[in-house]
């Protein structure tokens, strides 16, 4: 059987109150922001241009609008007066608050719109709208466009057309269309002007979101260095806590005729070293990647950097090395740290400088040591491997210069080359100091 009327009558009759309401609501919330229009912009003037533009739009409205009213009209002049500026005045406050603006306006309209249907001039001219309020508010939909989002931007356009079908229904002798021209002309601005808003948005929106995945990428290389040399750390330290274990648990065999505390003293040193070194592999544990096998072979050091630069030429870097042939005692920390360094700051030559001539050099005053890495600009016919870079090199390289407590110095040069300077303690003593420096040196920044 076919539905009686009613209840489609009565399901159309809600949605029409549920529609009614999300109308309502949309205009009762404006933005919350108050910025002015382009009021993020980089530039003054950019900054400057919507009020400069909306008071133009005021200062010709505003005359043209009360000259039209009384001579074409026929409209008394307080009414025409106190009209214009209804209609236009606002406009000033769509820079910061359209919404709002937009409220004033529509009242002054309609307001203006009841005042014609009286006059004498009326008829054969436009109406309800006339023709500067037609402009004036084509400039306030920009306004709400470049500001409010696009639900909101729905219920202007849709109560624009209501309010003018209103008045053609009231008085279709007056009617000349210009509501229809209105309404088209309103959401087309309100289209185009939402579009642009959004396409700015999205483009923040990116911007922030690659700052975010940049600062998370920095973070973990950072994480994953200082994992790296944790375990690079546990290869140096566990060598030397198994020689102490061995010495200890072998002291009373090789030393003959030891007392019974001496004998307690090693057994207890061996195992105290011992916890230490399971301590340490638990840790190690916690810090290891998952899925990541222990590296096995001996940890590099300064020896191995002659086969860095040797596979440096064989990648097309012209690299030379300068090595001093009494660097003396170096700590293990230090040597691995130092290749690292030069690993690095290789791998960065040719990457991002490929055929840069390159110089390493590594020297020693007894107390501290030195490793410079200076490049020059890449030829002038070579591309380089990768035109960006992410700085996150520098990040491990900063980490094991602190792990030593040294100094790190990068940066170009002024021939298009970069240079890499660390200065590496040899020593605890000087490891403390310029650790004390740095300190004294972050408190300054502070202050």
């Amino acid at each position: 059987m076919p539905q009686s009327p009613t209840p489609l009558r009565s399901r159309a009759m809600d949605a029409a109150r549920r529609g009614a309401r999300l109308v309502v609501a949309e205009f009762g919330t404006p933005s919350a922001s108050t910025a002015p229009l382009f009021g993020e912009a980089g530039t003054r003037w950019l900054r400057l241009m919507p009020y400069a533009v909306v008071f133009g739009f005021v200062a010709t409205l505003l005359p043209v609008t009360v000259t039209v009213l009384t001579q074409d009209y026929r409209l008394g002049g307080a009414v025409a007066g106190a009209l214009a500026t209804a209609q236009t005045a606002p406009l000033l406050l769509a820079v910061t608050r359209p919404l709002q603006a937009w409220w004033i306006v529509l009242a002054a309209d309609v307001a203006g719109a009841l005042a014609l249907m009286g006059a004498d001039g009326t008829p054969g001219r436009s109406w309800p709208w006339t023709p500067m309020i037609v402009v004036g508010y084509l400039l306030l939909m920009v306004c709400l466009g470049l500001r409010e989002p696009r639900r909101r931007l729905v219920a202007v356009w849709l109560a624009t057309g209501a309010t003018g079908l209103l008045f053609e229904l009231v008085s279709q002798d007056l009617g000349d269309g210009v509501h229809l021209l209105l309404f088209v002309l309103s959401g087309v601005v309100l289209v185009v002007t939402g579009a642009l808003r959004e396409r700015g948005d999205a483009q923040r929106r990116l911007v922030v979101q690659e700052t975010i995945s940049e600062a998370e990428r920095a973070q973990r290389t950072l994480l994953e260095e200082r994992a790296r040399i944790a375990r690079e750390l546990h290869d140096v330290v566990a060598h030397h806590m198994s020689v102490i274990t061995v010495q200890a648990d072998s002291a009373p065999y090789r030393i003959e005729g030891l007392p019974d505390a001496a004998r307690e003293e090693f057994t207890s040193i061996a195992s105290s070293a011992r916890e230490s070194l399971t301590e340490m592999r638990r840790l190690l544990a916690v810090l290891r990647s998952e899925g990541v096998a222990g590296e096995r072979a001996p940890q590099p050091g300064l020896d191995r950097v002659q086969q860095l630069v040797e596979a440096t030429v064989r990648a097309g870097v012209p690299a030379e090395l300068s090595l001093a042939a009494d660097l003396g005692a170096v700590p293990q920390t230090v040597d691995l740290s130092a290749y690292r360094i030069v690993q690095e700051a290789l791998a960065n030559v040719v990457r991002h400088a490929p055929g840069a001539p390159t110089r390493v050099s590594v020297t020693s005053d007894g107390a501290n040591l030195t490793v410079l890495i200076v490049n020059g600009p890449a030829e002038e016919r070579t591309s380089p491997l990768e035109t960006t870079g992410t700085g996150h090199g520098l990040v491990g390289m900063r980490e094991r210069v602190r792990l030593t407590g040294g100094s790190l110095d990068t940066g170009p040069l002024p021939d298009g080359g970069f240079r890499v300077a660390a200065r590496l303690p040899l020593t605890a003593e000087d490891a403390e100091a310029t650790e004390g420096a740095a300190a004294t040196e972050d408190a300054e920044d502070l202050s």
